[in-house]
């Protein structure tokens, strides 16, 4: 290499961090009850994604195993015809305990997908979920409807960590009968 060629290196150095296309690192929280966490969820709002294209009424419910592992079934209804209904089901694990908040979810084994609590409830009424890619994120709540003030300071907050809140659907909750 030139001396020209270091130099100039040397003199751009300190700009590459911000030509990166990588996102700055995703927190999560730092404490999961497991036990409190399970039960079941009512998806308040979630950026697109294929697997819950024209959907309504989803609902995740986390089930703890004997293994330790969780059992995940999400359940949603289709916009169209209200009583189909569309389940899955999965399991999820806590790859390293000293980071609770980082989960690994699969429903189609071996493939897993990385679902990090970033904002959870003291009281477990409502966790704001999503992927260090920002590809994903949902907000979740024990009722079918969170306040106002709630819903923008999750908004705010995921605005913070780097996900694209304008592009979030709003789940509509209007089905009579969640089973």
């Amino acid at each position: 290499m030139s001396k020209r060629n270091l130099i100039f290196i040397l003199l751009m150095a300190p700009l590459f961090p911000f030509c990166s296309s990588e996102k700055q690192a995703l927190k999560v929280v730092d404490e999961v009850n497991l036990e409190k966490y399970t039960g079941m969820w009512y998806e308040i709002a979630r950026l697109p994604n294929r697997f819950e294209k024209g959907l309504k009424c989803v609902t995740a419910t986390y089930q703890l195993r004997e293994d330790g592992k969780i059992t995940v079934i999400n359940k949603g209804h289709k916009i169209e015809n209200p009583q189909q209904a569309e389940k899955v089901e999965g399991w999820a694990k806590v790859p390293n305990p000293e980071e609770p908040g980082k989960l690994k979810v699969t429903f189609f084994w071996p493939f897993f997908g990385k679902y990090w609590i970033i904002d959870l409830d003291v009281d477990y009424h409502y966790a704001l979920v999503g992927s260090p890619s920002r590809k994903y994120l949902w907000v979740l709540a024990r009722e079918k409807a969170l306040k106002e003030a709630t819903y923008k300071k999750l908004l705010k907050t995921a605005e913070e960590k780097g996900f694209d809140t304008a592009k979030l659907i709003r789940t509509k909750q209007d089905c009579e009968k969640m089973e």
